[in-house]
């Protein structure tokens, strides 16, 4: 088998290369500051495909030569216009947000695990515990909730005198009815 150890092609590949990467950091410079902070703070699962697409569409217009840059820049500008626009759909309408968004999902009630929750968003009892030790928690007990946030992470709230239809923070997270009261 005769493979080619492929480490230089000629310094106008290197320099049409070099040209590409540079329009390809100015253009995601340009769309960061159009469709805003969104695209660069903790992503929901939305926001994340996006921006693995976008990368690699970059990286394509960047080193393939069958693909030209400028098919590359339009496929991120529609990208980006479209993920724009779906955001601002979302904030405007309650069924595009149903459509689009994950909701929280409740995994512990006060100490004990909602094992149905944590089979359907496939979390473990050791992802909780980190969860719980990352917020300075030793025992799930010591913890109202622990709820699995759009973006992946968790969030543990500390054990408090608070019941959950008096948390307004709670009021968009999938929860039991039968804990809701």
């Amino acid at each position: 088998m005769s493979e080619t150890l492929n480490i230089w092609s000629n310094w106008e590949r290197v320099v049409e290369i070099s040209a590409n990467a540079f329009l390809f950091y100015i253009l995601i410079i340009v769309m960061v500051r159009v469709v805003g902070k969104r695209t660069t703070s903790e992503f929901n699962n939305f926001d994340w495909i996006i921006n693995v697409a976008v990368g690699s569409l970059a990286a394509s217009g960047i080193l393939l030569r069958n693909v030209a840059s400028i098919d590359a820049i339009a496929a991120i500008v529609v990208l980006a216009a479209c993920q724009f626009v779906t955001t601002k759909l979302v904030l405007r309408s309650e069924g595009v947000a149903d459509i689009v968004k994950a909701e929280p999902t409740l995994l512990t009630h006060k100490g004990e695990y909602l094992r149905d929750a944590m089979a359907r968003t496939r979390i473990s009892e050791e992802e909780i515990k980190t969860a719980l030790r990352a917020a300075g928690i030793t025992a799930n007990s010591d913890a109202n909730w622990v709820v699995l946030e759009t973006n992946g992470t968790m969030s543990v709230i500390p054990r408090q005198d608070v019941h959950w239809g008096d948390a307004d923070a709670l009021s968009d997270v999938n929860c039991p009815d039968e804990l809701k009261g």
